[in-house]
């Protein structure tokens, strides 16, 4: 598998604002419904890509422990899904059902959101403030599908302690590594084209 990295958004960045439907109701979810909240984790992710299905237990992990710490988690799908029908809405709401997510996990069918997040990569990780301003992103940890590792989330975990113990999160952090964002024809973004030749 060849693997797309991060691009890596500056940190301090604002969230991107968006409003986008959840596949499992309908629901439209934006980055309102979480202030207040100690952290955002923000995730682009999908059903079929072999780096997003090795992580996916420790994303569920991740999010039963710490929801109840104060962090929202919001899962984004941005494939297109006339190319990656196994990425449709339907497949994702059965995905978050059979995983039993309680956060949402939305369709960004125009793709606008991933391009705001400098998305290129799935699985990639975002973690924002209570102000909702960017202090980590890139992987969940070191592990790689077929590398023989299991997922700890350690780097996602390790800026998760350090936010919510209100200290500061080390800026060298490591670019995720997945399967690109499948862009609709013609529509790569121009940070995306510099990322992968």
């Amino acid at each position: 598998m060849v693997a797309t990295p991060s691009v890596m958004l500056p940190l301090g960045t604002e969230i991107p604002d968006f409003r986008l439907p959840n596949a499992t109701d309908g629901r439209i979810v934006s980055p309102a419904n979480y202030r207040g909240a100690v952290g955002l984790v923000a995730m682009f992710i999908c059903n079929h890509c072999p780096y997003v299905r090795h992580v996916l237990p420790e994303v569920t992990r991740l999010a039963s422990e710490y929801l109840p710490k104060g962090i929202a988690f919001i899962a984004i799908n941005a494939n297109d899904v006339d190319a990656y029908p196994q990425d449709a809405p339907e497949h994702m709401a059965n995905l978050a059902k059979d995983l039993g997510w309680i956060f949402p996990f939305v369709f960004d069918e125009g793709q606008e959101v991933a391009r705001a997040f400098h998305a290129a990569c799935t699985p990639d990780f975002y973690l924002f403030d209570e102000e909702h301003r960017l202090v980590y992103r890139g992987q969940l940890d070191g592990s790689r599908p077929k590398d023989g590792s299991q997922p700890d989330g350690a780097d996602l975990r390790a800026a998760l302690d350090a936010l919510i113990a209100g200290k500061s999160i080390p800026g060298k952090q490591k670019p995720s590594l997945g399967c690109n964002i499948k862009w609709k024809p013609g529509s790569e973004p121009e940070y995306f084209r510099r990322q992968v030749p």
